[in-house]
């Protein structure tokens, strides 16, 4: 096979809608290596948009999904439940911080989870109104595209949307709005849009993933926690990307003095099989009827024995040291790369959740055509480069954290050569 030859079938198999940023197509991975169909080889900085923390293939992951193969691969939870769903609840329990007992629920995507917490948090408060924030990506259904704070491309001929969903703004120094600002769009939106008694939560990533890797000031996630204890509204925080030793902790939420009430994740929860979890405060978690959430595939075992395996993998191979150890060396590498290269305007990180922006030096508009430039380079390199941001002028590393110490410091030497020739 060769990819011209796919691409040219892919086109005509599958909708213009699903966008495809790789002109090549997979045949084998491992760890953090792709080769695709011609046998070339690819260093994977994408790792399915933050999905394999534990790498391609990893022994533990597969073990657990064979030993799975061989009981049972579906029955759904909510006819036959089976122990691993409720032990791997109560290992996440034990884990997230959330003040007092904790519940979780599982369900297959990020955006699922999303959209239950967003059910949760309505049934406990009986509200309607949803704040979230410009920047945020929350996913593609119709709630989460409401809640998404970015237009292109995904929300573009969709509407309209579900209502009571409202946008504050974002702290973000390097384009001028401070925490005071963000704080005030708050105030605004209580006196123009919706009174604070009818919100039923406040939603935020606390590093903003498709936003750019924007991270939550702790003062910022201060005030949100007083504001929410003093209206009766629910704080949620959506760590589907920040997850799983990702920022150096195994929740991102871990480096504040806030406990939010309910925390979605998903991605690097099952080291590459669709699984996503709500959880939160037990009482919280409890709001809805029985039968009010759930899904056929929600908690798939395969999934599930997947996840088990992350975790031990996690606490095994200390990822959430590595991921600091590793975050370290790129943010020093991105460093000196500044000097000579006039387009770096920030480099933002929390472990091994790093990104660069890069603005035009004349200007100081953003520059999502320097940013293109850098990702052909590496690609061309053999490296696999993200982008993000609301003006795409943004790269983001998402390599496996179990990458190979010799692959890793080869990838940073091709990120250098990117960014300064």
């Amino acid at each position: 096979m060769k990819n011209n030859e796919l691409n040219q079938r892919r086109l005509q198999a599958t909708p213009r809608g699903i966008g495809v940023m790789c002109g090549f197509y997979a045949e084998k991975a491992e760890n953090a290596t792709l080769w695709d169909v011609e046998g070339n080889e690819v260093i994977d900085f994408a790792a399915g948009i933050a999905v394999l923390n534990t790498g391609h293939r990893h022994p533990k992951v597969m073990a657990a999904v064979e030993k799975q193969l061989q009981a049972f691969t579906h029955t759904a939870y909510q006819i036959v439940p089976y122990e691993s769903y409720v032990s791997l609840a109560e290992r996440i329990n034990e884990r997230v911080p959330v003040a007092g007992p904790a519940k979780t629920a599982f369900f297959s995507t990020g955006a699922e989870a999303v959209e239950n917490a967003v059910k949760i948090a309505r049934a406990y408060t009986k509200r309607p109104g949803i704040i979230t924030f410009g920047g945020g990506f929350h996913g593609r259904t119709f709630m989460t595209m409401a809640l998404t704070g970015k237009v292109a491309p995904y929300k573009i001929g969709f509407g309209p949307f579900p209502g009571s969903i409202y946008h504050a703004q974002y702290p973000n120094a390097l384009h001028g709005v401070s925490t005071e600002e963000a704080l005030k769009s708050l105030e605004r939106i209580f006196k123009a849009d919706i009174a604070p008694d009818q919100v039923a939560a406040i939603l935020l990533e606390p590093v903003q993933g498709e936003g750019g890797f924007n991270v939550a000031p702790d003062d910022f996630m201060q005030a949100l926690r007083k504001l929410c204890d003093s209206h009766g509204i629910l704080l949620i925080v959506d760590e589907v990307q920040s997850g799983f030793a990702r920022t150096g902790k195994l929740f991102a939420s871990e480096y504040y003095d806030v406990k939010p009430d309910l925390i979605t994740m998903a991605k690097s929860l099952a080291g590459g099989l669709p699984l996503s979890a709500v959880a939160g405060r037990a009482e919280v978690m409890d709001a809805p009827a029985p039968g009010g959430l759930g899904g056929t595939y929600a908690g798939n075992p395969l999934a599930i024995a997947a996840a088990h395996a992350v975790l031990d993998v996690i606490e095994e191979e200390n990822l959430c040291e590595r991921a600091n150890h590793l975050g370290q060396h790129l943010v020093e590498v991105l460093n000196r790369a500044k000097a000579q290269c006039p387009y770096i305007a920030d480099i933002r990180a929390q472990g091994s959740m790093v990104a660069v922006e890069f603005t035009d030096p004349q200007t100081g508009a953003p520059s999502a055509e320097f940013t293109k430039q850098v990702q052909e380079k590496a690609l061309a390199d053999g490296l696999l480069l993200l982008s993000c941001g609301v003006y795409g002028n943004v790269i983001r590393f998402l390599y496996p954290l179990t990458i190979p110490e010799v692959q890793f410091r080869k990838a940073l030497d091709i990120i250098s050569q990117s960014l300064t020739h």
